[in-house]
């Protein structure tokens, strides 16, 4: 199969899971949240660019742009569609937001906050008048 349809058929697959998501917006969250869990797995698990016994002696191993390691490896793959697809889900949710937002005609951070809500104004308490203050009788003084 073509290097060319894989990546299309990938990409459709990936676009249809947004559209699903979309539709149902508990599945576009559960997506991110494991889109986000393996590209962290998937970077942690990539080696560094001079990781190799070259790179330890402080040689670059080759001349390339990419360092050593010459073609893409899986790991560098799902990283580059695991970022894609984050960027995609992250842009989904935000624009589902934005529809909610302007549904109800008020903006993300007036749906957020923390205002309460008073229906009645507070009935203040009854103030009690003060006890005159009469002056404390003086101590004897000590003798010396």
């Amino acid at each position: 199969m073509p290097k060319e349809v894989k990546w299309a058929i990938s990409l459709l697959v990936g676009l249809g899971l947004l559209f699903l998501g979309w539709k149902f917006y508990f599945i576009l969250i559960s997506l991110h949240v494991m889109i986000c869990g393996v590209l962290i797995i998937v970077v942690l698990l990539q080696s560094g660019e001079a990781a190799d016994l070259a790179g330890a002696f402080g040689g670059a191993g080759s001349q390339t742009a990419f360092g050593p390691r010459g073609a893409a490896t899986f790991l560098t793959k799902a990283t580059t569609w695991c970022a894609i697809m984050f960027m995609l889900t992250s842009m989904a949710l935000t624009m589902h937001q934005n529809t909610i937002a302007a549904s109800t005609a008020r903006s993300v951070l007036q749906q957020f906050s923390k205002t309460s809500k008073q229906t009645a104004p507070a009935v203040p308490a009854p103030v009690i008048p003060a006890a005159p203050a009469t002056p404390a009788p003086a101590a004897p003084a000590a003798p010396k």
